[in-house]
């Protein structure tokens, strides 16, 4: 008898769970274990079942299923992510998989797409749904636009999140804005950006975006 891959079902709409449910029932080698409404009960789910998969929809009540897909590796580094969502930009795909997910397709994909994805997510390979564009693809695996053009011990010292904000926040992103780019909230933008002026001995915006321009961070002259 062949071994079933274990599956927790993360969507706050029963409705899409169950037509989930039958689409995963309907292929070979799954095993629904849990479904869950939210970010707390689908991380309590994967906490309890140590599945090999659980599918994240992004928009949740409680929170976003990517801050979810991190928080399911750190609890079941073994249980691979697939994000299931109706976000197509390539600021949630790159995100998703920057989160650890192993694959990411559209809520309208077809069955045999949902199917492709677990076996691939299941198998340790990245699956990106080809009903996407192509051209999401490119820009996912394309390096970063710029690198910071000299070392600086003090942006060494910053997290990889603080960086992140760090960028945005010189290119002139209001801190609403950041949030939703990043899935966060705004007072945890803020919470970053206090780190951020700390750590480096900033204290003004026009300082910051100056910092920030001398790393090659931002282009001032493209901005102009």
């Amino acid at each position: 008898m062949s071994v079933k891959h274990s599956l927790v079902i993360i969507d706050d709409h029963p409705m899409f769970r169950e037509g989930v449910k039958a689409i995963v029932r309907g292929g070979a080698g799954y095993e629904i274990c849990a479904e869950a409404g939210t970010c707390a009960e689908g991380l309590l789910a994967v906490r309890t079942h140590r599945p090999a998969l659980a599918l994240v929809d992004i928009s949740l009540p409680d929170g976003s299923g990517i801050d979810l897909a991190r928080d399911i590796m750190a609890a079941s580094p073994r249980t691979r992510v697939v994000i299931l969502s109706m976000h197509s930009k390539v600021e949630f795909i790159s995100t998703a998989f920057q989160a650890g997910a192993m694959a990411y397709l559209a809520k309208e994909s077809s069955r045999d797409q949902l199917l492709q994805a677990l076996e691939a997510a299941v198998s340790g390979r990245q699956y990106l749904d080809s009903s996407l564009s192509p051209k999401l693809v490119a820009e996912l695996l394309s390096p970063p636009a710029s690198e910071p053009r000299m070392a600086d011990a003090a942006y060494g010292r910053l997290s990889r999140r603080e960086q992140q904000v760090l960028r945005l926040l010189a290119e002139g992103h209001a801190p609403t804005a950041i949030a939703e780019r990043l899935f966060i909230t705004r007072k945890t933008v803020e919470n970053h950006r206090t780190n951020i002026l700390n750590k480096l001995g900033i204290k003004s915006p026009v300082a910051l975006v100056r910092y920030a321009a001398r790393l090659g961070l931002i282009d001032l002259e493209a901005e102009e």
